[in-house]
């Protein structure tokens, strides 16, 4: 009772004060970083992006890949995704007509990223042999360039980058958007 008005000292009644000032600038300033650091963080986070890997992927011995027949390559993907890393079984189709130069086509289908199998005779579902077939909505692809011969596929098979080294063919496996006409990395 140093001023005789109220029961505390005036010393007392200052630091109160500015604790509760401080406790006001402090919720707000917590509350604050709890609203912006997220956005900031979803706004600047492709500067912080993984580098698109370019690794080669070997998919066989070049003499041994028979000219003029698709050949399925299942190989198995090690993927990142947050906290969890797995392995991811994936597959290319590969076809030479010389034995020389060769094309990798992606083992996705463009339509909605089915599997697809090469039918070499024809069936009930297209009255030419020689083409890759998705059974999960029946598109077909020309067995040779992947151009759409038929069903709902909005663009041809996706050809991934190939070279042949030291006896070996390797590819750059890329997965790419499906159910769009144009080709987009995913």
């Amino acid at each position: 009772m140093a001023d005789g008005t109220s029961g505390e000292p005036t010393g007392l009644a200052g630091r109160r004060s500015f604790l509760k000032r401080l406790a006001g600038w402090g919720g707000g300033v917590v509350a604050g970083a709890l609203a912006v650091v997220p956005a900031l963080r979803a706004f600047l986070s492709p500067l912080w992006r993984r580098p698109v890997r370019s690794e080669w992927v070997r998919l066989g011995e070049a003499a041994l890949i028979e000219p003029g027949v698709p050949v399925r390559v299942d190989f198995a993907e090690n993927v990142d995704d947050a906290w969890v890393a797995s392995r991811e079984l994936r597959n290319v189709w590969l076809l030479t007509e010389d034995g020389e130069k060769f094309t990798v086509f992606s083992g996705v289908c463009t339509h909605l990223g089915c599997s697809f199998r090469f039918e070499k005779d024809p069936d009930s579902y297209h009255t030419q042999g020689n083409v890759f077939h998705c059974p999960c909505h029946h598109a077909v692809f020309d067995g040779k360039t992947g151009a759409v011969l038929g069903g709902p596929a909005p663009r041809a098979l996706d050809k991934l980058e190939v070279k042949v080294d030291d006896g070996f063919v390797y590819t750059r496996y890329r997965r790419f958007r499906v159910g769009v006409p144009e080709q987009v990395e995913a």
